[in-house]
């Protein structure tokens, strides 16, 4: 089982840290402020009250004994950066650095961090698309070229199947699974047919998810 050490007990890396936990991880958490250690120490493995600008208090944590490192520093960039380079430094497996700019994503990439969460970003871009494409019920930003979405069947697909759809050829998207009432159907049959009321979930370019949003 992975070993996880988390940066900001702030919104995010509460979130984070939670999450690893419910799911059964051992999980640290450190920050400076004493009321969010507080908050989240009775739902981790181990809750520490520390500044990450203090040497002396990173040296005691053990950080190379963990297999990941999130960075979820969110008041001070030159804390993420202090962070993430003694973590690398300390050998650990994975570090995973939250920014919130594009430019600060590109510097703590280069210090170290082997994966980018932009948590602020991310949503606002889901947000937008779900608000200006009516049939988008969620969206999820997946690489530079790639996103997921998940949508309503369109009118024209009810009661058609994927192969006489000819989707993968005509809208050059995957259809990743499909969402009907309480079941959820993973990679459909070419012979699945779609109902009234199916969710669909696709992965594709960009540019092909906006041209299926304008049908």
């Amino acid at each position: 089982m992975s070993s996880f050490i988390v940066f900001g007990a702030g919104r995010f890396g509460a979130s984070v840290a939670r999450s690893l936990s419910d799911l059964g991880a051992e999980v640290m958490i450190i920050d400076k402020n004493e009321d969010l250690i507080q908050e989240i120490s009775n739902v981790v493995t181990s809750a520490v009250i520390a500044d990450v600008m203090d040497q002396a208090a990173l040296d005691e944590l053990g950080v190379g004994n963990f297999d990941v490192c999130i960075v979820a520093i969110g008041d001070s960039l030159e804390a993420s950066i202090v962070t993430t380079m003694y973590a690398k430094e300390k050998g650990v497996e994975k570090i995973v650095a939250k920014a919130t700019s594009e430019m600060q994503g590109k510097l703590l990439h280069k210090l170290g961090a082997d994966e980018i969460i932009y948590p602020e970003i991310d949503i606002g871009v889901r947000v937008a698309h779900r608000l200006f494409n009516r049939n988008i019920i969620d969206y999820i930003y997946y690489d530079s070229n790639y996103s997921i979405i998940e949508m309503k069947a369109l009118d024209e697909w009810i009661d058609k199947s994927l192969i006489e759809l000819d989707f993968r050829n005509k809208y050059k998207l995957s259809v990743i699974a499909v969402r009907r009432g309480e079941k959820f159907i993973v990679s459909p049959y070419a012979s699945f047919k779609f109902m009234s009321g199916d969710k669909v979930i696709v992965i594709g370019e960009e540019d092909n998810l906006e041209e299926i949003n304008k049908e």
